[in-house]
């Protein structure tokens, strides 16, 4: 029987040590068809140097005091056992099939880009036994597939678990929603999997996301990286974690803040946490943009990784290095260059359409990102300004 399903995440700072111990609370008596709610408590940044998890999720940004848990929905397929979530899972399900076979299927969600999608193929194709594949090779072995109304990518990977030499397939689905990308897998017998595909698929398309999933980063923040010390092997269906400038901590810096000219009616605002610097810039009809000023130790996560992130804000699809070049431009400062990005899409959390300016400057051994977002015409009307901002700027070495 199908059943409905749902869970709301709160990510909450807890103690060192806590990555994402996960509580279900569930009444007596709960049937399939019951409610159920998942809270997921978040590690605090000042993640401790020992500890032996993923920190993938150590820098999200927090929700606001009083906000609604979002929620996601879905329908179970018929024969899926729902089993309570273990590390990193905001849900889990098994899959009984012939003679005594079975498949497991886990959800995690992960802020940031999680590695990107090339990484991640490869690890699951190491899983099952595969040679991992170029970039170039990896969109002929996409899928598109439908994710809570979404756009999204199938990855059916077929081979011989290298441990135990048993046939075995994965099915692994990702999207991106509010600067969270989720992962879908499902991992067993090859052809238990393989009939469970149009059931995996329809588990998909059932999804839906009330609100954004997870607390999203700082507009501006860069894709979250780094592993722990001592951390061998990730969870099965865990993402590979990298880029980061220290082992085990999100490289994003607070940072001194730079001298600029601030360009006319723009107006400096309260930024969030991982902020340097934040503006409001206002237009006709009361339409209002915003700019936000942050920086990263090091690389950040890579040019290409940050411009795929900003247009998942949009709802646009990821680009390619090949692609990147014909994207981006470049512009001249007294000191080094910028990397400018220009996109127009739908704002994932308003549903309005909207037009984004990124510039990314790399200074030193840090690397710093502007991004000017809003209204298509008040963004575009503040293209010159927003350049004219960047070159101003003048780091505090």
């Amino acid at each position: 029987m199908i059943s409905n399903s749902r869970f709301s995440m709160t990510l909450r700072p807890a103690g060192r040590g806590l990555l994402a111990s996960v509580l279900l609370a569930a009444g007596a008596g709960c049937g399939q068809n019951d409610v159920q709610v998942y809270r997921v408590a978040k590690e605090s940044p000042e993640v401790a140097a020992t500890q032996s998890a993923p920190v993938a999720m150590a820098a999200a940004g927090q929700p606001a005091a009083g906000d609604p848990s979002p929620e996601l929905q879905w329908k179970t397929p018929a024969g899926w056992e729902e089993v309570p979530p273990g590390e990193m899972r905001v849900a889990s399900f098994r899959v009984p099939g012939k003679g005594g076979k079975t498949a497991d299927v886990s959800v995690i969600p992960l802020p940031g880009m999680a590695g990107g999608d090339l990484g991640n193929v490869n690890r699951w194709r190491g899983q099952v036994g595969l040679a991992p594949v170029t970039a170039d090779e990896l969109p002929k072995l996409a899928q598109k597939v439908e994710i809570a109304g979404q756009a999204g990518q199938l990855y059916d990977q077929a081979g011989s678990n290298p441990s135990s030499g048993d046939k075995t397939r994965i099915l692994a689905a990702i999207t991106r929603h509010a600067d969270t990308a989720w992962f879908f897998k499902m991992t067993g017998d090859d052809e238990l999997v393989a009939q469970q595909k149009p059931a995996f698929i329809g588990f998909l398309k059932s999804l839906k996301f009330n609100a954004a999933a997870l607390p999203e980063l700082p507009p501006s923040h860069p894709p979250i990286g780094g592993t722990m010390p001592g951390v061998s092997e990730l969870p099965p269906s865990h993402p590979p974690i990298g880029g980061g400038a220290m082992p085990g901590v999100p490289a994003l810096v607070a940072g001194p803040k730079p001298n600029w000219q601030v360009p006319a009616g723009w107006q400096e605002i309260a930024g969030g946490q991982f902020l340097v610097a934040k503006f409001a810039v206002g237009g006709k009809d009361n339409a209002q943009a915003f700019v936000n000023v942050s920086m990263s130790a090091g690389m950040g996560g890579g040019l290409l990784a940050n411009v795929n992130r900003w247009r998942g804000q949009l709802g646009l699809a990821p680009l390619t290095e090949t692609d990147l070049a014909a994207q981006t431009r470049t512009l001249a400062l007294p000191n080094g260059s910028a990397t400018v990005v220009e996109m127009s899409g739908t704002d994932a959390r308003s549903g309005q359409p909207t037009r984004l300016l990124g510039a990314i400057v790399p200074h030193g051994s840090d690397t710093w990102f502007y991004k000017l977002m809003g209204p298509e015409q008040l963004v575009q009307g503040q293209k010159d300004a927003f350049d004219k901002f960047v070159q101003s700027v003048k780091y505090a070495d």
